[in-house]
């Protein structure tokens, strides 16, 4: 279940496609992806049941930030950019 907080923020989500970067509550970015369309990808991680590593990293889940992009593959390479950028800190799961 996602705070009031995220809540909100899944309500603004635009219907674009884009970047996302999930924080944890220390702000550190732990997982980077990309979507055709931010509202559907983001919310589906709030709204959706999941099992195993996706289900622990969306329970750490503190905020999230998005970056719109103009085409699929502009979001497609933006995700490589921003992964090779935060790759030190990323936790995989």
């Amino acid at each position: 279940m996602a705070s009031e907080y995220l809540e909100h923020k899944l309500r603004l989500l635009p219907d674009k496609p884009g970047c996302y970067l999930m924080k944890n509550a220390a702000g550190t970015i732990i997982y980077v992806g990309k979507a055709k369309n931010l509202k559907n990808r983001v919310r589906s991680y709030f709204k959706s049941h999941h099992e195993g590593k996706v289900a622990k990293m969306v329970s750490e889940v503190a905020d999230f930030e998005t970056i719109i992009t103009a085409t699929n593959k502009e979001s497609f390479l933006l995700e490589i950019t921003l992964i090779q950028k935060h790759q030190r800190i990323l936790i995989f799961y």
